[in-house]
């Protein structure tokens, strides 16, 4: 990845998909193709190249150079400053620790930036290399929100399979020890939501938008992506709540595990309370304990003591205690 570029292609003209380095893209002419530059935003000379070659205005700059971004959509100039999140796919990573992408689109170039790899862009970038991809900014948008989007619904529907087999196994009662699953499952749901909530509503926004970069058919387009993505929160909000049933429903099932151990313990406590009391009673060794000269006082005691807890079973078996 030379000085932080980490593709550059032409969407379009004469050499549609071809391969463009920082020297070629900074003689670059629009008559030459919509260009697509995609950089490293942590490199330390990708800030430099924005502002020097990509002639972009500060404020833009900034934009694509934020660490920390949400999703949003703003008008900038003649194009529109967005920044997107998608699905983290890498290996060893959580998915819903989202990647995020900041792009500048306008008619004649977009400049894209990120720190980790994205497949939505890797996509994008095999097709366009292919000769197969979009070959307009705001076909090249459509593409990439649709790809996005895609990938978010597949591993929504994920979590909905993996809490119904939580689910399956909670009523057959073999997910006793599902609570650390249920309640990762809460906190996966918890990131996704917030940043899919503001990425719908730039959707939203950009479906809004008075821009002359897509046409009434992307748009329309644009539309159903939205609603797709609507679906999906509404699906990832039901699976919070079912998440939330089920965490109850494990945490009432081990409340009522412990509830009976400690009910059969203060039983056990109820019959040997008399026990220990006579035993300690006449265990005191002083005068005057009653049998103490007769050989046969002690079977006699514990003939008693036999029969007190047949008395004390027979009371808790009427007042249904067992």
């Amino acid at each position: 990845m030379p000085e932080g570029l980490i593709s550059g292609l032409l969407l379009n003209g004469p050499n549609i998909g071809q391969n463009m380095t920082l020297e070629q893209a900074s003689q670059w002419q629009p008559e030459d193709g919509l260009l697509w530059m995609h950089f490293d935003y942590k490199h330390k000379k990708t800030r430099s190249w924005l502002k020097n070659v990509c002639k972009l205005p500060a404020l833009e700059t900034e934009a694509l150079m934020m660490q920390d971004t949400r999703p949003r959509i703003v008008r900038a100039g003649n194009g529109l400053l967005l920044a997107l999140r998608g699905i983290n796919l890498n290996p060893g990573a959580d998915p819903e620790d989202m990647v995020s992408i900041r792009l500048y689109i306008d008619h004649q170039r977009i400049i894209s930036t990120c720190s980790r790899q994205l497949l939505s862009v890797k996509e994008l970038q095999d097709a366009i290399t292919d000769r197969r991809g979009p070959q307009s900014s705001g076909d090249f948008l459509l593409n990439l929100c649709d790809k996005l989007t895609s990938r978010q619904i597949d591993f929504i529907d994920q979590l909905e399979d993996k809490l119904a087999d939580m689910e399956e196994l909670l009523v057959s009662d073999e997910g006793r020890d599902l609570r650390l699953d249920v309640a990762e499952m809460r906190r996966q749901t918890v990131v996704l939501r917030r940043y899919l909530a503001p990425q719908r509503e730039a959707y939203i926004k950009l479906l809004s938008d008075t821009s002359t970069m897509y046409d009434d058919s992307q748009k329309r387009r644009f539309g159903e992506i939205s609603d797709t993505l609507v679906r999906g929160i509404e699906d990832l909000d039901s699976i919070r709540e079912r998440a939330t049933v089920a965490q109850e429903e494990l945490q009432n099932r081990q409340t009522e595990a412990l509830n009976k151990r400690l009910y059969f313990l203060a039983l056990i406590s109820a019959i040997f309370l008399p026990l220990g009391f006579l035993t300690g009673l006449l265990g005191v060794n002083i005068a005057g304990i009653p049998g103490a000269d007769s050989h046969w006082a002690f079977a006699a005691f514990c003939g008693f003591l036999i029969l007190l807890v047949g008395m004390q079973l027979w009371l808790f078996y009427r007042f249904r205690w067992l």
